[in-house]
């Protein structure tokens, strides 16, 4: 009888043990934490659960390469993000919350952008701006497309220069999508902190208001900058004496410009914002190559020659992870940039 009583002894350990660690990972799931090093690699492309379930349904969606290696490039500096807040929230530096909720805010307009929030025809312009689709894209907003529709028919812009303004006029969609994100957080905040009665929760929420402001009143600038651009640009053409062409600089240097920077400052941000735009072209000049090397394979695939396919398989592979490596490192050259903006125009302000 005691060889039973044994045995069953250690069933119930080990079912005990195996109950117990189940638990552990459904906590490390639900904290969005995926296992580190191989089991990582397993688990998915990201390090944050969450996000696995985003890019795995972004596979499922037909998008394109370029648009596909985009995403990437996003989630990747979403990634990065979450996992400094998570040491953060370690050491109990987001006591208010306010991190995580801008962390959520972003992750939203990832998926808007990419047409995964699960609402209809709520998908941004394609970033991908190779491919020469603007007549089926909408800008959301009249004013632009009043604006829009007068530049085409000017005559003032060659086609390069078209496609380049698009770009800007998507750019500004964009932001203004943004803005409205943040709009809608800012109103909820507001409606909570009407119910709090306990003063040191109200001096909290009172900080977190004024963030959110400060940041609404920035975007809003912004906003209100980029589209005086683009009614200028619209009416006049491009400047031949114009510093920059890429949207998101233009934007970086009118609101740097405003900022609190000693003129040895301004000029030394202007020589990286130079730096930046050349990494922005090499980006697109890799998005390019990537479409024509997609476009390339979907043809060699219907030809049956596999050692052809194989070898243009073995390119595209190389230049998709290129495409995905200078998207990730323009967006958090953006990011650090925008955050020293930011720091000069609240000195502004105090």
């Amino acid at each position: 009888m005691a060889a039973p009583r044994a045995l069953a002894a250690v069933a119930a350990a080990l079912l005990l043990a195996a109950a117990s660690q189940a638990g552990k990972y459904s906590r490390e799931a639900n904290e969005g934490l995926a296992a580190p090093g191989a089991k990582r690699r397993e688990a998915g492309e990201f390090r944050v659960v969450r996000l696995n379930q985003v890019w795995e349904k972004a596979q499922r969606l037909q998008l394109s390469a370029v648009k596909l290696a985009e995403l990437h490039s996003d989630l990747k500096i979403q990634e990065k993000d979450e996992l400094s807040w998570k040491k953060l929230k370690a050491e109990g530096l987001d006591e208010d919350g306010e991190k995580e909720a801008k962390l959520r805010r972003n992750l939203n307009v990832i998926m808007t952008k990419y047409g995964m929030n699960g609402k209809k025809d709520s998908q941004l312009v394609d970033t991908n701006y190779i491919k020469d689709g603007t007549e089926s894209d909408t800008l959301d907003d009249p004013r632009l497309e009043k604006l829009w529709s007068k530049a085409k028919s000017s005559g003032k812009f060659s086609d390069e220069e078209l496609d380049k303004l698009w770009r800007e006029f998507k750019h500004h969609k964009e932001k203004i999508h943004e803005y409205n994100i943040l709009l809608e957080t800012v109103s909820r905040t507001e409606d909570i902190h009407k119910n709090v009665i306990n003063p040191e929760e109200n001096l909290v929420k009172e900080e977190i208001l004024h963030n959110k402001h400060r940041e609404l009143k920035d975007k809003l600038r912004s906003i209100n900058q980029g589209f005086e651009r683009l009614r200028k640009v619209s009416h006049q053409g491009y400047d031949a004496t114009s510093e920059f062409e890429e949207p998101r600089v233009i934007d970086l240097w009118d609101m740097a410009k405003s900022a609190n920077f000693t003129e040895k400052e301004l000029e030394s941000f202007r020589e990286e914002l130079k730096h930046f735009e050349a990494k922005i072209e090499k980006h697109h000049h890799y998005q390019k190559q990537l479409e024509i090397s997609h476009q390339k394979l979907k043809h060699i695939e219907g030809t049956g020659d596999k050692d052809h396919l194989n070898r243009n398989k073995e390119k595209y592979a190389m230049l998709e992870e290129k495409t995905k490596e200078l998207g990730y490192k323009v967006k958090k050259h953006l990011q650090d940039l925008s955050s020293r903006i930011s720091q000069g125009l609240q000195h502004n302000e105090l």
